[in-house]
């Protein structure tokens, strides 16, 4: 049990790692709380309108924004997983077939071996 808590920590902490370096997460971290102060206060000067034609307040502008965030994040997030999956599943089908190469020489060999026993047998 401790073994298989382990393998998953590292491949969490592996996943994490990918997706943090290949887009380097903490820069566009800090690029988008610089943007953020803007933000808010174009959010705050935006009309925005419910269904009744009333305009809505600060706070549910803010809730909305964030949903959206949230379903972009979450949509990114899965795309970079795919990506991340895709690239270890490749490097496992490299290892197969090296493995499968490795196999059929080795039954080769064998084969040849067992080839001169025969004959060794014979005389």
């Amino acid at each position: 049990m401790k073994t298989k808590t382990i393998i998953e920590l590292l491949t969490l902490s592996s996943s994490l790692y990918v997706l943090a370096k290949e887009h380097n997460l903490f820069e566009r971290i800090n690029e988008m709380s610089e943007k953020s102060k803007e933000h808010f206060n174009h959010l705050a000067d935006e009309d925005l309108l419910d269904e009744n034609g009333n305009e809505i307040e600060f706070v549910d502008k803010l809730i909305l924004k964030v949903n959206q965030a949230r379903q972009e994040l979450e949509e990114k997030i899965e795309e970079l997983i795919a990506k991340f999956y895709k690239k270890i599943n490749v490097a496992h089908l490299d290892e197969i077939k090296a493995l499968h190469l490795k196999l059929e020489k080795s039954e080769d060999k064998i084969a040849l071996l067992e080839a001169r026993l025969n004959h060794l047998e014979a005389k």
